[in-house]
């Protein structure tokens, strides 16, 4: 069973009501509170450990974001019990209401990108997708990337594929120019064409696209290029990337992209003992990162 609704509608009006910050998790066990570290050294305790405080992160933060991206390397560390923890996760999410990323970056070719988008956009016999999105890498062409579109549109879901990444070294790759483009605007158009042709009521299709919020100045490129893709601005917080630096990547309603925020928001007392009152700031660096995005919006505005 899917949602009647297409996921660039759905994420228009969460993002509406409860404004663009996407809830990062990336559970660094070392850093957690003590009542929330592994009972023992088994996968088993580490997953205990991950969704009970997953499920604390959302209590605190989930109020003040419209979706939540669970990066998948920190749960496979832990092989299956740390896959069905982060099934479960994605599942609690998407009880309360938010909007689910699965920050996989899959990229293969063929029956296997098929399998891939079908694990975490298709439903699984009586069971609703695990997720509403999944990021996505073209490195492999649009051989990689058709099967994930194809699943996305089918089962009015969403994908994310790697365009501008925040790491420094994207440059590396993404920066060559070749026959005028560099190979970061060859895939925008890519992901735009697809974008333009399966666009929803808010204006917004089935791709997206990841542009780093550490790369202020092309921002406003890229959602030019990419006019009816939603922008996943991974970077903001621990990166480096503040308020002022994402405002290009919205529309002029406030729409069109995620800022998406892990340690700042997850572990804002960052790698020291955690304090007494850490719920209280897991839910003040997420109010303060909301109100933030809205102060730098209301100044471009005017």
């Amino acid at each position: 069973m899917t949602s009647e609704k297409p996921a660039s509608d759905r994420l228009a009006a969460l993002v509406a009501e409860r404004g663009p910050t996407c809830l990062g998790f990336d559970p660094r066990l070392d850093w957690s509170p003590a009542e929330f570290r592994p009972r023992g050294p088994d996968a088993e305790s580490a997953a205990l450990a991950i969704t009970g405080f997953f499920d604390a992160v959302l209590d605190a933060a989930g109020p003040n974001a419209a979706a939540v991206k669970l990066q998948a390397a920190f749960f496979e560390r832990w092989l299956a019990p740390g896959f069905a923890a982060f099934v479960a996760c994605c599942r609690a999410a998407k009880a309360r209401g938010l909007f689910v990323l699965a920050d996989v970056k899959r990229g293969d070719i063929g029956t296997t990108s098929e399998a891939y988008a079908d694990a975490y956009l298709g439903p699984v016999g009586a069971e609703p997708p695990v997720a509403d999105a999944v990021t996505i890498s073209p490195y492999l062409g649009t051989d990689g990337l058709k099967p994930f579109f194809q699943t996305a549109e089918k089962n009015r879901g969403l994908t994310f594929t790697l365009v501008k990444t925040s790491n420094p070294s994207s440059k590396e790759l993404q920066d060559l120019v070749v026959d005028g483009r560099s190979i970061a605007e060859r895939v925008a158009a890519i992901v735009e064409a697809e974008a333009s042709r399966t666009a929803a009521s808010c204006g917004y299709g089935a791709a997206g696209a990841v542009v780093g919020a550490t790369h202020p100045a092309e921002l406003g490129k890229f959602r030019r290029a990419m006019p009816h893709a939603w922008l996943l601005l991974p970077g903001y917080g621990a990166q480096g990337a503040g308020a002022a630096d994402v405002v290009d990547a919205f529309d002029d309603r406030g729409l069109g992209a995620l800022v998406a925020a892990s340690r700042s928001l997850n572990y804002p007392w960052g790698s020291s003992a955690a304090p007494t009152d850490w719920r209280r700031r897991i839910a003040d660096a997420a109010k303060s990162m909301r109100e933030e995005l809205a102060t730098a919006q209301r100044k471009r505005a005017t």
